[in-house]
């Protein structure tokens, strides 16, 4: 009688503590179940910045510390069941409500967030190195030392290039912050490379091991006056294309304004570029946001002022149409030209045409 009692004493134990571990489980799965499942949504936009080599446990903290997940366990029990795909690195922002089964799939995809550069057509590399810092991926500073120390980028077809300045060319660019000031200018690079083949100022695309000089005295050269003055190299084009873009935003003008350049240098005359003093005292970081009439003696070799030819470089990054433009210029005569103060240009052979043009734009100037 007494062992019977013990016996069923210890069964109702052993159901009791069958019982336990029941509800232990059942309560263990519907916390997972709700930790897995159920949605969280960010009090804002918040960027998550993983970085390689986390372990799945950093980025289950770095995601719970954000406020992304509800529970770093379940995200690593998550992790380790459906561990078909690694986890890749990157930034991500979250916006939406999501749950761990979301976020771990876009973690797997690497659906990382892409921030946008705007590089218009004629900014020069402190323009750009100032758009990739607004868009928050690293300081401006980092890309200009880049800019001026990166030029094997560009060495088969700019041996003589100081700087990427040029080379960088204005386009759309979409960059994550997984990626290195030298991989964004290099993305430029490329973009110029593939521009410039498609135009044919260049052979190939490659990359400078592979990439070639295409002679531009291969091409159908513009005649009278221009005519000797085109350059036989990519160098001088793009210095050309890079000055054709400043002076004019109007596309139609711009072979017309090369033109007018390209009889300059043929006759020897300096080509009293504006933009080219504005350059070079932003290599010289005096630039005060306008020209005045002392600054037409500052020094420099960019001066175009004070020395004959073309500047020893670019001047800042030219578009497709400007590059088309020191490549094929107009035929023309002109050796003048000035704003009409409608956003184009009167051109002019002699002085006193010009000095007539330059009246006239003053006028108009006046009468607003």
């Amino acid at each position: 009688m007494v062992r019977a009692d013990i016996r069923a004493r210890a069964e109702q134990n052993v159901k009791k503590l069958f019982g336990l571990i029941l509800i232990a489980i059942l309560g263990a799965g519907g916390w997972f179940a709700w930790a897995l499942l159920t949605p969280v949504e960010p009090s804002a936009k918040t960027f998550v910045l993983l970085h390689p080599g986390y372990s799945t446990r950093r980025i289950a903290a770095e995601l719970k510390g954000a406020g992304i997940i509800r529970s770093e366990d379940a995200f690593i029990l998550w992790h380790y069941v459906h561990r078909t795909r690694s986890l890749k690195a990157g930034e991500y922002l979250f916006d939406k409500p999501a749950n761990i089964i979301d976020i771990q799939k876009r973690l797997r995809r690497g659906d990382v967030y892409f921030h946008t550069v705007v590089v218009p057509e004629g900014f020069t590399m402190f323009d750009i190195a100032r758009a990739v810092e607004a868009a928050g991926l690293g300081p401006a500073d980092d890309f200009l030392k880049v800019a001026h120390s990166d030029t094997a980028l560009i060495a088969d077809i700019a041996p003589g290039a100081q700087s990427l300045e040029g080379y960088l060319f204005p386009d759309t660019y979409e960059f994550t912050r997984m990626m290195t000031m030298h991989d964004m200018a290099a993305a430029m690079v490329r973009q110029f490379r593939q521009v410039a083949h498609q135009i044919g100022l260049v052979q190939t695309t490659a990359e400078p091991a592979q990439a070639r000089l295409r002679v531009i005295a291969d091409t159908p050269q513009p005649q009278g006056d221009a005519a000797t003055a085109v350059p036989n190299d990519v160098e001088h084009t793009v210095i050309m294309a890079s000055i054709v873009e400043k002076e004019t935003a109007v596309p139609e003008e711009r072979p017309l304004v090369a033109s007018v350049y390209y009889n300059r240098l043929a006759k020897k005359i300096a080509l009293d570029a504006d933009p080219s003093i504005i350059y070079a005292e932003l290599l010289a970081g005096t630039y005060q946001g306008a020209l005045h009439h002392a600054d037409m003696q500052f020094k420099s070799p960019y001066n175009t002022y004070r020395n004959a030819g073309l500047p020893p470089g670019p001047i800042g990054n030219p578009g497709r149409s400007s590059l088309e433009a020191a490549l094929h210029p107009a035929q023309s005569s002109y050796y003048y030209f000035v704003a009409d103060a409608q956003g184009h240009h009167r051109f002019a052979q002699t002085i006193e045409e010009h000095n007539k043009n330059v009246a006239a734009y003053r006028k108009a100037m006046r009468g607003r």
